[in-house]
């Protein structure tokens, strides 16, 4: 059978790859250390895990589920956003339950994008933006970001450019890999600029609530609901990575444009696990106040190892990596994690995976315990 032409377009997920190489070498009993990815080790809290036990009991658990999601997580999505962003929110039709953001990225551009528009993605960013675009035939176009701008884009240079074919662009603060937040300021700019130049701008949001005193939404700055939209997800936050729990948040209009689209995609998410992210949602201050002391630790003895490799990293940075700049003169981003897993048996990820401006960069993900990090330092 011959595959589809759009097929050419991308290749299999880096992380999909590597680790599959990274199995491999455990497989022939190397002590592998894997600071590669982020996905949390920990567990979500004891209430939400009870919350799902005794869903799966009800009488309605097993059937199929509203598109929309339950009014109750709903609810629960408005409230967590009004309380922790000040952003007020329609539980009717501003709010769209997701199994998991990254599905709103396809949901969203296969919403907006007809084949020839063109596409605003960071560099460094998230890969899956420009892979999605270019499965839906639109054309990525990519705007840098820079240690000396604070990895934050140069929107008076991006003006300047001919943008009349640029549909949608592509953000993250706080920002992957770099952990490099927004004030309140340079998003109010982003979205004047969105306005401006008539492009839907989508804040990918997952990183709030890890290792930031001053968790913030675009659609917090007025006016942004016109030409914004929100991703948020329950992953990192809650330690629910593997539930597939995400939203996106936005005006009436833009949010029933992707409802067309994932309506035509699935069947409703699992009652428990929409019953548990209810439970999540309404989690104290102490949830995050002790997730928080564990990544603090953790970054902290992530530092001793990336001083003991002899790169620099930014103490402001937030989120669960540390993204780290490699001594001057060293060999490329690739060559530089391979040496260390078949040398130290530790792995980390380049930076080149997450675009051109990530050479000479590496990333560290805080979801290793520390007994292993203090490990990988010992080898050192």
């Amino acid at each position: 059978m011959i595959t589809a032409e759009r097929l050419k377009s991308v290749q299999e997920y880096y992380f999909s790859k590597k680790l599959r190489e990274v199995r491999g070498l455990i497989a022939e009993g190397r002590p592998i250390i894997n600071m590669g990815i982020g996905s949390p080790d920990l567990a979500p809290s004891p209430k939400v895990l009870e919350v799902l036990k005794n869903a799966i009991l009800d009488s309605t658990a097993h059937q199929y589920q509203s598109y929309q999601g339950l009014p109750e997580l709903r609810a629960a999505i408005a409230s967590f956003y009004k309380a922790k962003f000040h952003v007020e929110l329609d539980t009717s039709n501003e709010i769209l339950p997701l199994m998991g953001s990254k599905e709103g990225i396809m949901h969203i551009s296969m919403a907006f994008l007809n084949r020839g528009d063109e596409v605003l993605i960071p560099n460094p960013g998230y890969p899956t933006y420009a892979s999605v675009t270019k499965l839906v035939e639109a054309i990525p176009r990519t705007y840098d970001l820079s240690l000396e701008n604070g990895w934050f884009p140069d929107l008076g240079k991006l003006a300047k450019q001919d943008l009349s074919k640029v549909k949608l662009m592509w953000c993250s603060y706080p920002h992957m890999p770099t952990g490099a937040t927004a004030s309140k300021e340079q998003l109010r700019e982003l979205v004047d600029f969105a306005r401006q130049n008539q492009i839907l701008l989508v804040n990918d949001n997952p990183y709030s609530f890890v290792l930031t005193k001053n968790p913030t939404s675009i659609l917090a700055i007025k006016g942004a609901k016109e030409c914004c939209l929100e991703l948020n997800s329950l992953s990192k936050t809650f330690n629910m990575a593997g539930w597939r729990v995400g939203m996106v948040l936005g005006n009436a209009d833009t949010i029933n444009a992707i409802l067309k689209v994932k309506s035509n995609m699935d069947s409703g998410m699992f009652y428990g696990i929409q019953k548990g992210a209810i439970a999540a949602l309404q989690s104290g201050s102490e949830w995050f106040e002790d997730l928080d002391t564990i990544y603090s630790n953790r970054r902290d003895l992530m530092y001793e190892l990336v001083d003991k490799i002899g790169a620099t990293y930014d103490l402001n940075a937030v989120g669960m990596f540390v993204w780290a700049k490699l001594p001057q003169g060293s060999k490329s981003s690739e060559e530089f994690i391979d040496g260390l897993l078949y040398d130290k048996n530790i792995f980390i990820a380049p930076g080149t995976i997450f675009g051109s401006n990530g050479e000479g960069y590496i990333r560290f993900s805080l979801c290793v315990k520390e007994d292993k990090i203090k490990e990988a330092i010992e080898r050192f």
